[in-house]
């Protein structure tokens, strides 16, 4: 993500809850096999499905494809389905979660829970390896036809009544402190949960479930009524279910229970299910409730939360953040993308060239069917909420003449659309003049983050330094930063002659003499804001790079010093912070978006954009009253 245009809007808003009181408990004795078999083969874990590979391209190279039987040959294809379908609800329910009013925990996750999750596709793998098996072990498998009906039938019936039965019981038994504390507490850490944590167990409570699972298809293949697609229709159900029931806000529409009051014992819902997580003794059931009636463990809040839910609260954030995407990749750094991979700095590593189509794909969707900016996150502070919106526009198509007009049409909706619902404050880098002027009644105040930007780029500089090498062009960032530097007596070098007279002229006259053109002169500490290799190369041993865009510096040489672009990081106090920004570690954000936060949090209602700047000391001491800590001490 990249700031440009980015946006911080600030309004009130009220705050929604269970009001339920959370239980904790981290596994202090693993048991057994609680450990996947394949876990330190890391992203390599996939190769543990070679053997189906292999065999499946020595029957096409013997045989034909003509001998694949259909059991076989949908072993694969059903496990891609399988992470997609996943994929799906995780995206979906973040976006959601981040936007919906139907919330129904108000607290946020954090990197410990996406971390521990981060395994999420390891019982589709076992469930792959376990269909291999049975398919060579079991004669009657590779026999199975396309469908049939009362095979399906079969299976219904077997899935109500042993597998919730004995699954109910199950689950009864891991919460006994002996089985809990060695196995399932690693579920229960997740107080919040995703659709990805249905399915974080170790090792052998999966193996149990799985032998659950079984009971229906292995029964209907020993009956004789077995087929491939009641098997794949069962495992989606199942994924189905699994991933509805622990998202975190309610979807299940009232009117399905009013239609057929009884089904209020054959389906759960997501509020149901969260009760559970956070009350723990009770709603134990599967995904059917009809145990939890019978055996008298049914939550008695369980019909309140879901109607409080379902209602749910209209919620407007004090803070928006306006961004939009920086190259292909980033798409993958959104919160709705890929959890794993938004929760680390991102990176060019080759493995992630390997999902440009989907990156391109999303490039195409957003787009044609981009019409306006979509939430994707959602923080706290201080009891102060907080959106992440995002422009469905790519960084090259900025540069696009045809696409200017599309892209300011979007940022102006999302700023009118903000200063409806009484926004105080909000961020754009660059650009902002424009729409302030425009509308000059806004009540919206614009912040473009450039003083704070510049306060940390100049706390980041050695406080005994006597000369910079400034290597930018005529941004607002550059002017503040040589100005500051040549009003504390600083020389400031500059080459070429062009951005030097440039800059110069945008000086107050009693600090230009400070500002000095050479092409010989070449301190240590360089300031740049856009450098390429042959440059770099020109920068004396032991050089200091400080950036001052929000883009980093591309590390070239191995003796010089590369500092992060103007960034600080989060209070301990901020809440739901599980994705990194770009490629800043973890806990941090950068300086533009800090701006727009301190502009909320202290109230001030001037613009910061055009030429108009904050006092670059009063918005640092701001930054540091508010909790916010330098990563680098000058």
């Amino acid at each position: 993500l990249r700031h440009r245009g980015s946006s911080t809007l600030a309004w009130v808003t009220p705050h929604s809850g269970t009001g339920a009181q959370f239980v904790v408990a981290m596994a202090t004795r693993p048991g057994p096999l609680t450990e996947w078999p394949w876990e330190r083969l890391g992203n390599f874990k996939y190769l543990v499905m070679a053997p189906v590979v292999v065999h499946g391209a020595h029957k096409v190279a013997t045989k034909g494809w003509g001998d694949i039987d259909l059991a076989f040959a949908l072993i694969l294809p059903s496990l891609l389905l399988r992470m997609i379908h996943n994929q799906i609800w995780i995206s979906l329910a973040r976006y959601q979660t981040a936007r919906s009013k139907h919330r129904i925990v108000d607290r946020g996750i954090e990197f410990e829970q996406v971390d521990r999750e981060r395994g999420w596709d390891d019982q589709i793998i076992l469930n792959g390896l376990l269909f291999y098996v049975s398919y060579l072990t079991m004669p009657s498998a590779r026999l199975m036809p396309a469908w049939r009906t009362d095979g399906a039938v079969v299976m219904a019936l077997l899935h109500a009544g042993p597998v919730e039965f004995l699954y109910y019981w199950f689950h009864r038994a891991l919460h006994h402190h002996f089985l809990y504390s060695r196995y399932h507490s690693h579920h229960h850490s997740s107080i919040v949960t995703e659709p990805i944590t249905s399915v974080i167990h170790p090792f052998a409570e999966h193996i149990v479930y799985y032998l659950l699972f079984a009971i229906p298809m292995l029964s209907t293949m020993y009956i004789g009524n077995s087929s491939v697609m009641a098997i794949v229709l069962y495992i989606a159900y199942i994924d189905f279910m699994n991933n509805m029931g622990h998202c975190n806000f309610e979807l299940v529409p009232k009117w399905m229970f009013q239609v057929f009051p009884p089904l209020k014992y054959l389906m759960y819902t997501p509020s149901f299910h969260s009760l559970h997580h956070t009350q723990f003794r009770t709603n134990y059931s599967l995904f059917m409730p009809l145990y939890d009636y019978i055996y008298n463990t049914m939550d008695k809040s369980s019909d309140e939360l879901y109607e409080r839910s379902l209602k749910g609260t209209e919620e407007t954030p004090e803070i928006v953040h306006l961004t939009h995407m920086t190259n292909l990749q980033s798409a993958y750094h959104l919160r709705i993308g890929f959890a794993s991979i938004a929760s680390r700095p991102s990176d060019n590593s080759m493995w992630m060239w390997t999902l440009w189509p989907l990156a391109w794909l999303s490039m195409v969707l957003a787009w044609v069917y981009g019409s306006s900016a979509f939430v994707v996150e959602r923080i706290k502070l201080k009891k102060m909420n907080m959106q992440t919106w995002a422009i469905p526009r790519y960084n090259f198509q900025y540069g696009l003449n045809w696409e200017k007009e599309s892209i300011n049409d979007l940022i102006e909706k999302a700023i009118l659309d903000a200063d409806g619902r009484g926004v105080k404050a909000k961020q754009i880098n660059g650009g902002g003049e424009l729409y302030r002027q425009k509308y000059p009644k806004l009540r919206v105040r614009i912040v473009d983050g450039s003083a704070l930007a510049t306060a940390v780029v100049l706390k980041t500089i050695p406080q005994d330094a006597k000369q910079v090498f400034l290597h930018a062009g005529p941004s607002k960032i550059a002017r503040a930063t040589a100005s500051a530097l040549c009003g504390r007596g600083v020389q400031v070098i500059m080459n070429p002659k062009k951005e030097y007279d440039m800059l110069k002229s945008q000086i107050a006259e009693s600090k230009a003499s400070y500002l000095k053109h050479s092409s010989n002169q070449m301190p240590q500490i360089w300031l740049v804001d856009n450098i390429d290799d042959k440059e770099q190369r020109q920068a004396p041993k032991g050089t200091i790079f400080i950036p001052i865009s929000q883009f980093p510096i591309k590390k070239i040489r191995k003796d010089c010093t590369y500092l992060c672009t103007p960034a600080m990081k989060i209070p301990e106090t901020m809440q739901n912070i599980h994705a990194c920004e770009n490629w800043l570690p973890r806990r941090v954000m950068s300086a533009w978006r800090i701006a727009g936060i301190l502009h909320a949090l202290e109230g001030w209602t001037m613009h910061e954009c055009g030429d108009a700047m904050m006092d670059v000391e009063k918005v640092w001491s701001a930054a540091i009253r508010n909790g916010f800590i330098p990563l680098t001490k000058a």
